[in-house]
Order: structure tokens, then C-alpha cells, then sequence
């Protein structure tokens, strides 16, 4: 056996690993969309090296060298479709339909050309690197890219200039005088190297991502709220802990607001668990309405949330608890049998240095029962940085009720 071909036996087995990784991943994993085009990829590649295997026994290497050139083609489409995928992209169909079109007649075109023609091998190796292009614009587009994702997008542009370089390569060393005896060449040797090194890079870097973004998604489904969308208690606890040592750290103000929905359990009883829940709904729709991009919003159980603001003060908390008060008592439930209005009662605090975020929830629970207490449907505020004192927030007169 040839260097070559024992390097091109080491790339099937390789690409095979990487085609059962993506595949599990893709049978795991529902929400994994691109996985299994990868894994698809990779068979379509493990088809390349096999046939390479066949073509020296061949007396006409036409049919066969086809085949190569095209399940090779198709391999990097389905990359491109399978990280267009995992990016929630739309595959770019047509422009992959018709690169894949004109590389089919581009190499029945070329098929009979000298080998050492080196038009010949820009041609063949053109739309390998148009491909894996392709793949680069469609990283590119994603917003949100990391060090993998960059990572990624390097691979992919220095794959697609290496396949560019390759005919120079093959012009100085000759890549045989036929397809047949192509494994038994020094240039053979030396595309198979990179190749296994461009296969497992890739193929490492591409698994990383998969795996990083699926773990990501298990993880926000397991603190997600599926009834509101908001975080759950775990998850606001988690992210609203880090938010608050981030806002120590860096010396800005932060205020924590609690809610609390009036009555609930009458609405429950009067209308049924389904109008309670399209209550909760609407309330969460609410509270994100209104939050900042940075706010860290949660449902804590039952009727009660919570959100933890970085960078506002006590001001612009009453602010955002009277502005949630006010648009939720405009919200139209007379669809799901609600004829009455629906309300619900604010704490806010300030956050202080020496707090941890069981302080702060602590002191905001206690302004929230001060609300409750005070007749409902308010704001109350802990002004812990002058005095112990619970201050209530007068209520603003009901507005006709809109929808949001």
C-alpha cells in the first residue's frame, strides 16, 4: 500500500467517526437542525474515498473519476445546507443547485483533458473552493459568532485557497500520468495529508460547535418557564446572581422589582386554570415589553416574578414597576372569559454593596407585601439607602383596557 492510499484509508475512517458523532448528535438531539445534514456530508465524503480505492483497477476511469469529483461537490453542499441549518439560516438553494449544475458540466468537460493541463486542475478544483466559500459567507452571517465560530471561518477560507493552490502543486510534483495511477504519486501523498488534516480540524471544530450550542439550548430549555417563556426560578437565580456581581464589580447602580398578581387564585377558581394561564402569559409578555435587553426577568412560582435591572436606579425601577402596572391593566382578557380587571402589585429596592441576591430579593419581597397589604394593585419602595421605611406608590387612574 502507498502512502497515499494509506492515508486516504485513515481519512475514510475519520470521515466515518465524524458521520457517526453527527448522526447521533442528530438522533439525540431534535433541536440539533444541521447535524444531520453533516452527517450526510461526511458519508458523501467516505463515498469519495472509496471510489478513490476503485479507480485504479478501472480501465475507464471516466465513470468513476465522476463520481469522485461530484460526491465530493455534493459533501461540501451539504456542509454549507447543514451549517446554514444550524445557524437557523435558509440554505442558499439555488446558488448551491447551480454551482453544483456547472461543476457536473465542468468536469464532464474536463474529463479527457491532459492531466497536466493546468486550466485543467484550476477547473477541477474550482468548485471545491467555491463551495467551501460558501460555507465561510454563511458563518459570516451569523450573529453572535464566538471564538469556534471564528475558528470555523478560518478553516474554511485557508481549505478553500489550499484547493486553489493544489493544481500548482500537482504542476511542479505531477499527480501521475493517468487517474489510475494517481494514489502512487508524491503529489497523491501530499494532498491526502492535508486533507486528513483539513477533515479532522474541521470536523473537530464543527462537532465543538454542535455540541456547545446544543448543550446551550438544553440548558436555557432547563430554566425556561414553558408557560410565560421567562426564565424559571433557577434560571433568574443563576443569571440574576451573575448580573449582580458583574454590577458590584463595575461600581453601576441595580434594582431588583417583584410582582405579584392580584386575586390570582379567584381568577383561577372564577374562570378556570386556563384563563390563569393565559394571565400569566400576558403578564410575562408584559414585563418583557418593557425591560431592557440587559434586564434578567423571571417567573419565581406561581404568580410571582421577578426582575433584576443593572444600571438603574431606584427611580427608573418604580419607573419600569408603574410602567408594567399601568400597560397590564390596558391588556384585553375578555377572550379567554376574564370580564373583570386584572392587576397586580410591585416591590422595588436597591441594590447595596454589602448585598447578596437573597438580600436583595428579601428586602424586595418585603415592599412587594407592603403593597399587598396597602390595598394592592401599587408600587411600593424599600428606600434603603435613607431611610427602613416602606414608601407606597400612589396609583395611577385605569385606562381603558387595549391589547398587547
Amino acid at each position: 500500500m502507498t502512502a497515499a492510499a494509506y492515508l486516504l484509508a485513515i481519512n475514510l475512517f475519520v470521515a466515518g467517526i465524524f458521520a457517526i458523532a453527527f448522526g447521533s448528535v442528530a438522533a439525540f438531539q431534535r433541536s440539533s437542525r444541521g447535524a444531520m445534514w453533516l452527517a450526510f456530508s461526511y458519508c458523501l465524503g467516505m463515498v469519495t474515498a472509496v471510489m478513490e480505492f476503485i479507480l485504479p483497477y478501472q480501465t475507464d476511469h471516466r465513470p468513476v473519476s465522476l463520481i469522485i469529483a461530484m460526491s465530493f461537490v455534493l459533501a461540501l453542499a451539504g456542509c454549507c445546507i447543514g451549517l446554514a441549518r444550524h445557524y437557523r439560516q435558509q440554505p442558499p438553494w439555488r446558488l448551491l443547485l447551480v454551482l453544483t449544475g456547472a461543476s457536473l458540466i465542468g468536469y464532464l468537460l474536463i474529463l479527457d483533458m491532459p492531466r497536466t493541463d493546468l486550466v485543467r486542475g484550476l477547473a477541477y478544483q474550482a468548485p471545491y473552493s467555491v463551495m467551501l466559500l460558501v460555507g465561510a459567507a454563511i458563518i459570516l452571517r451569523h450573529r453572535g459568532n464566538g471564538a469556534l465560530d471564528y475558528a470555523l471561518l478560518t478553516l474554511f477560507i485557508a481549505a478553500g485557497l489550499h484547493f486553489l493552490a493544489k493544481p500548482f502543486i500537482a504542476a511542479v510534483l505531477g499527480s501521475g500520468a493517468s487517474p489510475q495511477l494517481y494514489l502512487a504519486s508524491s503529489y497523491a501523498a501530499i494532498s491526502q495529508t492535508t486533507g486528513a488534516v483539513m477533515l479532522i480540524s474541521n470536523g473537530i471544530v464543527l462537532l465543538l460547535i454542535i455540541v456547545r450550542d446544543v448543550m446551550a439550548d438544553i440548558t436555557a430549555r432547563s430554566e425556561t418557564d414553558t408557560l410565560s417563556g421567562l426564565l424559571n426560578r433557577r434560571g433568574f437565580e443563576d443569571r440574576a446572581d451573575k448580573a449582580l456581581s458583574l454590577s458590584l464589580r463595575s461600581g453601576v447602580p441595580a434594582v431588583m422589582v417583584v410582582a405579584d398578581l392580584d386575586h390570582f387564585k379567584q381568577i383561577n377558581d372564577s374562570f378556570g386554570h386556563a384563563a390563569g394561564d393565559a394571565v400569566i402569559t400576558a403578564f410575562g409578555r408584559v414585563l418583557k415589553q418593557v425591560a431592557s435587553e440587559h434586564s434578567v426577568i423571571g417567573r419565581m412560582g406561581g404568580e410571582e416574578f421577578a426582575v433584576f435591572i443593572p444600571g438603574a436606579n431606584l427611580v427608573a425601577g418604580r419607573l419600569y414597576a408603574e410602567t408594567v402596572r399601568s400597560v397590564f391593566s390596558r391588556v384585553a382578557l375578555e377572550e379567554h372569559g376574564i370580564d373583570r380587571p386584572v392587576s397586580a402589585s410591585f416591590g422595588v429596592s436597591q441594590f447595596r454593596a454589602s448585598d447578596r441576591l437573597p438580600d436583595l430579593l428579601r428586602r424586595t419581597d418585603a415592599a412587594l407585601y407592603e403593597a399587598k397589604s396597602n390595598g394592592r394593585d401599587r408600587v411600593c419602595i424599600a428606600e434603603t439607602e435613607t431611610r427602613p421605611s416602606l414608601v407606597a406608590i400612589a396609583i395611577a387612574p385605569r385606562e381603558d383596557k387595549v391589547p398587547v
